[in-house]
């Protein structure tokens, strides 16, 4: 018997040996995230690594790119043929925009792949989203990334501080139904009582500017200042805009120069942080700001359940937003949150299978969001996640831009039955007159490289006020002209055109 016990362990640590031989043999994957906060992934990789040996035959690192530096890393990686990075970000608004980094052939077309290997991929993502990412690429119409299930629709909102507008002796009633023109008395006497150094109105300034104005974003638009707009109808997002189903230089039209006017005078006034202003400053003196709760009214990409997340509850303030329109599904919200194979990965095979299982598998997606049970999370009787703050803070991605958000368990701040609500809010999202539309600029690339240099000059301090739209408007849209704005535009409205003909 002894013998025989002695053999079984001796061959257990055969195997033993095998297994981690095998697993130190397997080729390692890497992916690039977007907006993330990671600061200690070691606990959270060894536990994935162990999950997916197996089941994708790699091991994965990662490089966690955060707000600030992900777009640069990303366009470096792609455009450099880095073969090191094997699944990245894209999207419809990141500067490796899905669409035309897909034609430039940096993207791989993964239609063969998802054949072989996406069937638990394809029951998990809806086929609308399947039908989103199936675009014109370099190697023909195909799917060239991983759409995300995350928040289909886009919904702009206002991000109030209810607890500063209450002892204001205001309430959001109030608010609205001024509106954004006519917030100058409520601004005064926040500064009056804050100080001076206080800033009441805290703005994403290209994001304010699509609030007001009731202007989207275009897919295939210049990525990191968009140029043209589609203007929707507030009282009802499915039905023809002020324009109807045309696209206009955004800065042209009488609405951004009304915006523009009152921005400049709430700056003017003190009520816009000048950090703001400032392409290097401006997201890092939102994000802290936010942090305290240091403002009055904010502007914020809405995304369901956003007021349970970590950011909002640790703000130490009752935060409320409210909705500047209904929720919207347009080709920039389906095209969101996509992961996309680098086309100079050496382990295209691998990296599939990873985000197929990524997508599918509540395990491995609840692992890389919220981490390690017993360390970055527990579960409390209603099995609901309770986060460790202290192990949060050092391992928080942006869960949006990881994948099929559908998957994760409820945490406790969102209760019990969440991920179905997210469900039913998206489920009943109206579609825009023009959904599907993406613009291929390739025609009019070397217009539209121009166009965003000179965009790049003056659209950020005009957004948010910084300069005055009297004289630095007209020079700005005099520069548009110059650069070939009416064939960046002319080129646009006739693919539109032709898009909404068949």
């Amino acid at each position: 018997m002894k013998k025989f016990l002695s053999l079984i362990l001796t061959l257990a640590l055969i195997l033993s040996v095998c297994s981690f031989a095998a697993a130190d043999d397997l080729p390692t994957i890497t992916i690039m995230f977007h907006g993330s906060n990671v600061s200690d992934d070691s606990a959270v990789l060894e536990k994935v690594n162990e999950y997916i040996a197996d089941k994708v035959g790699a091991k994965l690192e990662v490089i966690w790119g955060t707000w600030g530096d992900f777009d640069e890393k990303a366009v470096n990686a792609l455009t450099s043929g880095d073969k090191d990075v094997d699944i990245v970000f894209t999207c419809s608004w990141s500067s490796d925009e899905y669409n035309s980094y897909a034609k430039k052939g940096y993207f791989l077309k993964l239609d063969d792949l998802i054949e072989q290997y996406g069937a638990d991929l394809k029951a998990a993502i809806p086929e609308s989203l399947m039908q989103a990412a199936t675009i014109e690429g370099a190697e023909g119409k195909g799917v060239y990334a991983v759409n995300g299930f995350k928040d289909t629709a886009t919904q702009n909102t206002w991000d109030v501080n209810v607890t500063l507008l209450t002892e204001l002796g205001y309430t959001v009633d109030d608010l609205m139904a001024k509106g954004f023109f006519d917030w100058d008395e409520i601004f005064a006497k926040a500064k009056e009582v804050k100080g001076d150094s206080f800033y009441p109105f805290l703005v994403e300034p290209m994001v304010a500017e699509r609030m007001v104005t009731n202007s989207i974003i275009v897919a295939g638009d210049a990525g990191s200042t968009n140029l043209l707009s589609l203007y929707l109808n507030p009282e009802d997002v499915s039905a023809d805009g002020v324009y109807g189903n045309k696209l206009v230089n955004k800065f042209g039209t009488p609405e951004y120069k009304a915006f523009a006017e009152k921005m400049h005078a709430y700056y003017e006034a003190g009520y816009i942080d000048p950090a703001l202003s400032v392409g290097e400053t401006s997201n890092d003196c939102r994000t802290n700001h936010q942090k305290d709760a240091s403002y009055l009214i904010g502007t914020q990409s809405y995304a369901f359940g956003y007021e349970y997340s970590a950011d909002v509850l640790a703000r130490g303030a009752e935060i409320k937003f409210v909705p500047c329109t209904d929720p919207y599904v347009d080709t920039t919200a389906s095209q969101g949150a996509m992961m996309a194979i680098n086309s100079a990965s050496e382990h295209p095979e691998e990296a599939f299978k990873f985000l197929a299982l990524l997508n599918s598998d509540p395990v491995l997606m609840t692992l890389m969001n919220y981490g390690v049970e017993g360390i970055h999370y527990t579960l409390n009787d209603e099995g609901l996640v309770v986060f460790n703050d202290e192990a949060r803070a050092t391992y928080s991605p942006w869960t949006n831009g990881v994948g099929n958000v559908t998957i994760l368990p409820d945490t406790a701040s969102e209760g019990k039955g969440f991920r179905k609500s997210f469900q039913e809010y998206y489920a009943g999202a109206k579609g825009i007159p023009s959904l599907g539309f993406v613009f291929d600029n390739s025609p009019v690339e070397n217009e539209m490289a121009a166009l965003g240099n000179v965009a790049a000059q003056y659209a950020l301090a005009l957004d948010c006020g910084a300069v005055d739209p009297e004289t630095e408007l007209p020079s700005f849209l005099a520069a548009l002209d110059a650069a070939g704005m009416e064939a960046y535009l002319n080129e646009a409205n006739a693919q539109l055109e032709a898009y909404l003909a068949k």
